[in-house]
């Protein structure tokens, strides 16, 4: 480490360590952020490492538990009108870690800000499909929101850390300094350093004994870019937890079979759950298209072939080290209305009938196939390319760079192309929207071009649909469509990945990948902590 780095580190551990808070000991918790911070305005909060630390300070009026549920938060209960009109009753006596009474004015500030040109949030689309000047407080205690048209996700918008209630009464830079109502608040921070947050003694939510949550004193995190030295913090004990997987500790933190190593199993753990995240080939399928005249590709048994030559579990335990979920359908199965899970098919009987049925036997008459890819997954496609050519078909792959690579699926220009689609919210809808016709590629993500009028109605009728089961089961008909048509091959879905401190209590692993460190404790605090 660099020198001056290392003693300004050491001297943010001496400030903070005053009072009753030693930064060594254990109601701290302690995690690296690799990736840095360079702000704390929830209005920015579009990264991942901005979240985490966003979620620490700030709440919103509703958020997700772990089954992806909306679930009160600092609005104690909503009503839904036509579902046009949002009205939230917040809940009594919250207040912000300033000491000051949360009101629906400050509820009204925060999301208005938004929209403001001097803030340039990146998360003003969650507020789109809100009527112009559809914010507002009908008493100190309520807030309305009026939106355009139905739109039944709206809720889940309002989940995201953009939605977080800021102090409107406050004055500082809200890049630098927190105005939240969070379980903790920002004490100190040294950019690409250290940050540390202590826990807010003016935060309203109990548990079921009625202790005053958070447990923990302090959040520690260092912003060392060595992913490395993440590493031997974590296995050191410096470090409480790291997520996800990297070159530089997967294969020594985990087995062949992407199990937590023997070797570490004493004092770390390994959990899972599935991300709102799938991979998956898009092939084109719009008769739209001039280049897709005669395609096989247009052949829906052509494209269920193709899918059943794919062997996605082995690739998932081969290339991925089983730290992703292999599937055929797009939509994660930890969403409210996906697909119960099932193993995707594998079986090159079935996709030789399947191609012998649509006219090409042992690939006869079939074009060469190219698989466009950027290098990042060059060893995906090649596995599926030696799949393929064990049917008979001649394939290809492409590789270009990322830019390149965007603009070409953006522009039609690529008949089958390797992507991947990151949910914005948890709700289906966001996965089922890339296949309506209004968002047809370039000007949506539909780069498919797939179209299907009963689809179509079953969206239509969903996003007039109050009652989520109504909404989840017309989701679950929209998604089986997809996957009798195959407009695209869905491959697998990441999954939240977080090695853990086996001294850490009441961890939450989230399939958004948020941070909740309400009720963490680590196993050497006593009761009172």
């Amino acid at each position: 480490m660099n020198p001056k780095v290392h003693f300004i580190a050491v001297l943010v551990l001496l400030l903070v360590g005053c009072k009753n808070v030693n930064y060594e000991d254990c109601r701290v918790f302690r995690y690296n952020e690799s990736a840095g911070v360079n702000t704390i305005d929830p209005a920015h909060s579009r990264s991942l490492e901005l979240m985490w630390v966003v979620d620490q300070m700030y709440d919103g009026l509703v958020e997700l538990n772990s089954d992806l549920e909306i679930v009160p938060c600092l609005a104690e209960s909503w009503e839904v009108d036509s579902g046009k009109v949002f009205t939230f009753k917040l809940r009594p006596g919250v207040k912000f870690a300033s000491g000051r009474k949360v009101t629906a004015k400050d509820v009204v500030y925060s999301l208005s800000r938004l929209l403001y040109s001097e803030v340039a949030s990146s998360g003003s689309w969650i507020l789109e499909s809100v009527e112009v000047g559809g914010i507002r407080a009908v008493k100190e205690d309520v807030v309305e929101i009026r939106l355009k048209s139905a739109f039944p996700p709206f809720l889940g918008l309002l989940c995201t850390p953009y939605a977080s209630v800021i102090d409107s009464e406050f004055s500082g830079d809200l890049r630098s300094e927190s105005a939240g109502t969070g379980p903790f608040f920002l004490k100190y921070w040294v950019e690409d350093v250290a940050l540390v947050m202590h826990k807010n003694p003016n935060y309203w939510e109990v548990d079921e004994e009625g202790v005053q949550l958070p447990y923990l004193e302090a959040v520690h995190i260092d912003f060392v870019p060595d992913m490395g030295s993440e590493y031997l913090g974590l296995i050191q004990g410096r470090y409480d937890f790291i997520s996800g997987l990297h070159p530089a500790y997967m294969e020594d933190l985990m087995d062949e079979n992407g199990d937590l190593a023997h070797k570490h199993r004493d004092y770390l753990e390994l959990v899972r759950t599935p991300f709102l995240k799938t991979d998956y080939l898009g092939i084109l399928v719009g008769d739209d298209l001039e280049n897709m005249e005669g395609s096989p590709l247009l052949n829906d048994k052509v494209r269920k072939s193709l899918s059943c030559a794919i062997d996605r579990k082995s690739i998932a335990r081969v290339l991925r080290r089983n730290a992703v979920l292999p599937s055929d359908h797009f939509v994660p199965p930890s969403l409210p209305g996906a697909s119960n899970y099932t193993e995707p098919v594998f079986d090159l009987i079935i996709a030789s009938e399947l191609l012998d049925d649509a006219g090409y036997t042992e690939g006869e008459g079939m074009p060469e196939i190219t698989i466009s890819t950027t290098s990042d997954y060059v060893d995906l496609c090649a596995a599926i390319q030696s799949s393929w050519e064990k049917l008979g078909l001649e394939v290809n792959v492409d590789v270009a760079p990322s830019s390149v690579h965007r603009e070409r699926v953006a522009t039609s220009k690529l008949e089958i192309f390797q992507k991947s689609w990151l949910a914005d919210y948890a709700d289906a809808e966001n996965f089922l929207g890339l296949f309506k016709k209004s968002n047809f590629a370039p000007g949506g993500p539909n780069y498919t071009h797939f179209f299907s009028p009963e689809f179509e109605t079953f969206y239509q009728t969903a996003m007039t649909e109050s009652r989520d089961s109504i909404r989840y089961d017309l989701y679950e008909k929209m998604d089986s469509i997809v996957y009798k048509a195959m407009p695209v091959l869905p491959l697998f879905h990441d999954q939240v990945t977080h090695f853990i401190s086996k001294d850490v209590k009441g961890w939450v692993v989230s399939p958004v990948n948020r941070l909740d460190l309400r009720r963490v404790k680590l196993s050497c605090a006593n009761a009172e902590n």
